[in-house]
């Protein structure tokens, strides 16, 4: 990509998010370029006056139009006014910083508000298929870290350009006073910046390879931090440390070659300046015969100018420091705005008829084979229904069919006669509870976890009358009492403060809080204790008849009460009926399971 056509792409996607106010601060800064190229001249007719007094030089066209502008305002005999003046200038481009300074916070601001909001709601909405095919560090590493780069790859795209316009303004003055001085200057700048092309390429590879190492070093922090506990109590964390160790070393590379590219701009921007200028004034003296004194005021003039024309590499290299986030924010903005979850426009009233699979196949990837073959089921309201069968059968792809997470590529599943394809999705999940074997709790208060912080529990009657009964239905009211602080004790990162029954259990009193027309169970008891198991299966027979339950068990011993069983087996459903008719089938794979477990 062409310095141009970088320069154009990046602006395009700053305005992209921010609008026509990235204008007013680049409007601001050409103001203070103005404002400060004035009041360095206005030191011409000071120096050329006192030159002319006591010598025979006339005073040059600038100084005489600077004169006649002072003339008018009513201080062009006056020292002390034209000083006086100056400072007035000087105090304006000062106001003029503070305002072009604090609209840039407000934008980047602004831009923290879009990126990140728009981010999150773009992965809030997601195809499932889209999120389960990457990794929880990604996601993490884009709107945490790349999002908080890319909002400050800004400031050094608006200095860079910022540079682009004070260099401009103070070469254009010094043009006028001198144009063979800075001409000259002029080119050599030019050169300086021409040369700098490979390490802006350089600086800008480095930024893309940390971009995707950051993704990397979060991947391993996640794992690390989620299996902790088994991580340490069995000394097997050697080979996560290990990617993060690398991981660290690779960014801390990456961190340091970066920081000697900037540190070498740093170094030579003076030097250089200087080195040049002094040159092309002594050529201008010695070879010209110039006139001192407008060199004198476009020294000053140039001298800043250079500075600004190395600023710009500097601001430049420090936005292609952050390429790799900016490039990385947007390539994700366009994957996950490919990849949202369809919708349809058919709501789902209060679920009172069925749930029914029609010949419905599903695989993950096209070409693979189907993990659902041919399912044919329903599932009526108010009815307790299970499925079972070896690891591997389909139980929890049937069910992510079920909330319509999954879309079948052959065959459709209806909800009260309405195809999945046209049901509009939230009507029909806000209808849902849905308790799996990994538990869902968050780091707040045990009635915060229960109601979701839909409503006040102490301020709000009816919330605390509907957190408390749910607790109880789920027979979590005894041990909630028996905390520190009760409803109101903090559970830990996960609930890791509670064990692992209670943490289900108040997972279960969290979707009764919803009172959802249907309850997903999916292995809800398989790691528990009897004990822990015995009042969940009572919660779930009290809720028999007043809901549809569906539940996925390996222990068989939970799903007696089921209205109807579906064994599957490879993706298929091989037998069907209740507990008593499938036990009484002596050949069939349900007895065999049951006879298995009672050994």
């Amino acid at each position: 990509m062409g310095f141009l056509k970088s320069i154009r792409y990046y602006f395009s996607v700053y305005r992209r998010f921010i609008g026509r106010r990235v204008y007013i601060v680049f409007f601001l800064t050409a103001a203070v370029a103005f404002a400060e190229g004035l009041g360095i001249t206005l030191l011409l007719p000071l120096i050329e006056s006192a030159d002319a007094a006591s010598s025979d030089r006339e005073i040059s066209g600038v100084a005489a139009a600077l004169n006649a502008m002072l003339e008018f305002i009513g201080i062009g005999s006056s020292m002390v006014g034209i000083l006086l003046f100056i400072g007035v200038v000087f105090m304006g481009k000062g106001t003029l910083v503070f305002a072009e300074s604090a609209y840039l916070s407000y934008l980047k601001a602004r831009l923290m508000v879009e990126i990140k909001g728009k981010m999150f709601n773009a992965y809030s909405t997601m195809d499932y298929k889209y999120y389960i095919e990457r990794n929880t560090g990604h996601f993490i590493n884009v709107i945490t870290g790349q999002i908080g780069n890319f909002i400050n790859s800004f400031g050094s795209f608006k200095q860079f350009l910022s540079k682009v316009i004070m260099s401009t303004a103070y070469l254009l003055v010094a043009v006028v006073l001198a144009w063979k001085f800075a001409l000259m200057a002029l080119v050599l700048g030019v050169v300086i910046l021409f040369l700098f092309r490979w390490l802006n390429e350089f600086v800008k590879d480095l930024s893309r390879k940390a971009a995707e190492e950051a993704s990397e070093l979060n991947k391993f922090l996640v794992q690390s931090l989620h299996g902790f506990k088994y991580l340490a109590s069995t000394a097997e964390m050697s080979f996560l440390k290990s990617g993060v160790s690398g991981s660290i070393k690779k960014l801390s590379i990456y961190q340091y070659k970066k920081g000697v590219a900037g540190a070498f701009t740093s170094a030579i921007k003076e030097p250089v300046s200087v080195l040049f200028l002094l040159f092309i004034i002594i050529i201008q003296v010695t070879v010209f015969n110039a006139a001192v004194a407008p060199i004198l005021v476009a020294l000053i003039l140039f001298h800043r100018g250079m500075q600004q024309m190395i600023g710009i590499q500097s601001q430049w290299q420090l936005t292609l420091d952050r390429a790799g986030s900016i490039e990385m924010v947007i390539d994700e903005f366009e994957s996950v705005s490919s990849e949202q979850e369809p919708n349809g426009t058919k709501p789902v009233e209060k679920f009172s008829d069925k749930i029914k699979f029609d010949d419905v196949s599903f695989s993950y990837k096209e070409g693979d084979d189907d993990v659902l073959k041919e399912i044919n089921i329903d599932i009526p309201v108010n009815k307790t229904v299970a499925f079972v069968g070896e690891s591997g059968a389909g139980k929890s792809t049937l069910i992510d069919m079920l909330t319509l997470m999954l879309r079948p590529h052959k065959g459709e599943v209806f909800v009260d006669g309405i195809a999945g394809s046209e049901v509009e999705k939230k009507s029909w999940r806000s209808q849902i509870g849905y308790v799996s074997q990994e538990t869902v709790v968050f780091d707040d208060t045990i009635a915060n976890n229960i109601n979701l912080w839909k409503g006040d529990y102490h301020n709000d009657s009816d919330v605390r009358r509907r957190v408390q009964e749910a607790a109880r239905k789920a027979y979590a009211e005894d041990f909630i009492k028996d905390l520190p602080n009760g409803f109101d004790t903090i559970v830990g990162d996960r609930g890791i403060r509670l064990s692992g029954g209670q943490r289900q259990r108040l997972f279960i009193a969290r979707e009764l809080f919803k009172n959802p027309n249907l309850l997903i169970l999916d292995e809800a008891t398989s790691a528990l204790d009897s004990d822990s198991e015995k009042f969940i299966q009572k919660s779930i027979d009290d809720l028999k008849g007043s809901m549809t339950v569906v539940i996925i068990a390996h222990r068989l011993s939970t799903i007696k009460n089921s209205d109807k069983i579906y064994v599957m087996d490879r993706g298929r459903v091989v037998e069907d009926g209740s507990y008593q008719k499938l036990t009484n089938d002596t050949n069939g794979q349900f007895k065999k399971m049951v006879e298995l477990q009672s050994l």
